[in-house]
């Protein structure tokens, strides 16, 4: 056990930005690193954690300083992100790339910092969004820069709510028209039997958790208001044949649900100024035995081809609950 830190900041005011609400960020801190964190003057002393942890602290209060002398308020999301990718010991180098490790200490230096990079502001949003770590954050980069974006995944590593999150910064700043949320309608396992009401009606069970995410991120009203002018429409795969996809942002998920015909049938209605997100996970596939996925098709083939970003989201990139990354590797563990 180390003797512990203590941070000289220049003035009360760096000490404010920096320790946030009510202590919020040192909080958050505390708990992802361990030990006891005290402010006092212009003064953050850390101690009661090993070595490992005082260099965690240390790169953390560097990201923080700078973020603050920038002018920015940096948000408990913003810590949780950082303090998740330090503590999975992701600290070295600062190449922002899909399989690369992301490094909070080298945006310290006054280069450029790629978690504020890769945040997503929604307007009218409940917060910021900030990637938990170098894939997401990848992610993220891809989307931004590539018309088709790819992201497979297990379950809980954000793939769809980022997705969706990052639609809805589209939507709602105007850069695009309308938000198309779609996914093949099969269902996992049991037969849930006819469905009452019009098109929307059934298929929305099947969209509820992009709705999940939507209502996470934004007020319903806004959702509401949305839905009343169009700008969020609900497409099912098979009724999209024959369709120009246009200025708008469009998400498939559950990818790994589509035949290679669907996916084929798919990509190719993506049109003018429109921006799409292919989202699945692999290890949950519930298409009839002897029919490939189409997903995993599209992967292979379409890897090489400049203008789609891959994104490839692994169990160490859970962020729903710590115990679903026990669970995933529990069954990758008797699978194998």
């Amino acid at each position: 056990m180390d003797d512990g830190i203590t941070i000289v900041l220049d003035s009360t005011d760096m000490l404010s930005g920096v320790c946030g609400a009510n202590d919020g960020n040192l909080k958050v801190m505390e708990g992802s690193l361990g030990g006891r964190i005290a402010a006092r003057g212009n003064e953050i002393r850390f101690e009661g954690a090993d070595e490992a942890g005082i260099r965690h602290f240390k790169t953390m209060m560097d990201t923080l300083v700078a973020a603050v002398r920038e002018g920015e308020s940096p948000s408990t999301e913003y810590v949780e992100a950082l303090a998740g990718t330090l503590v999975s010991g992701e600290t070295e180098g600062a190449q922002l790339q899909p399989d690369a490790p992301l490094s909070g200490e080298n945006a310290l230096s006054g280069e450029s910092d790629p978690f504020r990079d890769a945040m997503i502001q929604i307007p009218q949003g409940f917060h910021r969004v900030y990637p938990r770590g170098k894939n997401q954050a990848a992610y993220i980069q891809g989307m931004r820069s590539c018309d088709i974006a790819f992201c497979v995944g297990p379950a809980g590593t954000g793939k769809t709510y980022l997705a969706i999150a990052e639609a809805l910064r589209l939507v709602l700043s105007k850069k695009v028209r309308k938000l198309v949320l779609t996914r093949p309608v099969v269902e996992a396992g049991e037969n849930l039997g006819f469905l009452p009401g019009d098109l929307t009606q059934k298929i929305n069970p099947y969209l509820r958790p992009l709705y999940d995410a939507m209502e996470s991120l934004i007020p319903y009203d806004i959702i509401h208001r949305m839905e009343e002018t169009r700008a969020i429409e609900i497409a099912p795969l098979a009724y999209m044949r024959g369709r120009s996809l246009n200025d708008c942002a469009v998400i498939l998920d559950e990818a790994q649900n589509t035949t290679k015909e669907q996916m084929k049938m798919f990509l190719t209605r993506i049109g003018r100024e429109a921006r799409a997100v292919i989202t699945g996970d692999a290890t949950q596939i519930d298409l009839p035995r002897r029919t490939d996925s189409g997903l995993l098709h599209a992967v292979e083939i379409l890897k090489n081809i400049e203008g789609i970003h891959f994104s490839f989201l692994h169990t160490a990139d859970v962020v729903r609950n710590p115990l679903i990354k026990k669970i995933i590797q529990a069954y990758n563990e008797k699978e194998g």
